[in-house]
């Protein structure tokens, strides 16, 4: 479950939000450390500190760690849209660069 995933997860207490940049350096989303986000926070945080940036292969894993609620996004598109990025990543290539905003 992903909330057991989560757990496992390095904390992202000192973090405000994480911003994705797209290759030319343009922010394409700012995902912020609010509920309903934070663990999406957690999840981009991870790839980018195991992988440097969101990648396909982090995307691919990315897609494991959010476990169940894969499988719902695939059924409902726009649904989830931080796992709508990750699959798209996945399937067309591309790379995004995590930039972290810290808590003040």
């Amino acid at each position: 479950m992903f909330t057991d995933t989560l757990k496992q997860l390095p904390g992202i207490s000192h973090l405000a939000a994480v911003r994705l940049l797209d290759e030319s350096g343009e922010v394409v989303a700012t995902i912020e450390n609010k509920p309903g986000q934070a663990g999406s926070v957690a999840v981009y945080n991870h790839l980018a500190q195991t992988f440097g940036a969101i990648t396909p292969e982090a995307a691919r894993r990315g897609l494991e760690l959010y476990g169940e609620h894969t499988e719902d996004a695939r059924a409902h598109p726009g649904r989830h849209p931080n796992i709508d990025r990750l699959i798209g990543l996945a399937q067309t290539g591309g790379s995004l660069r995590v930039k972290h905003l810290f808590a003040g």
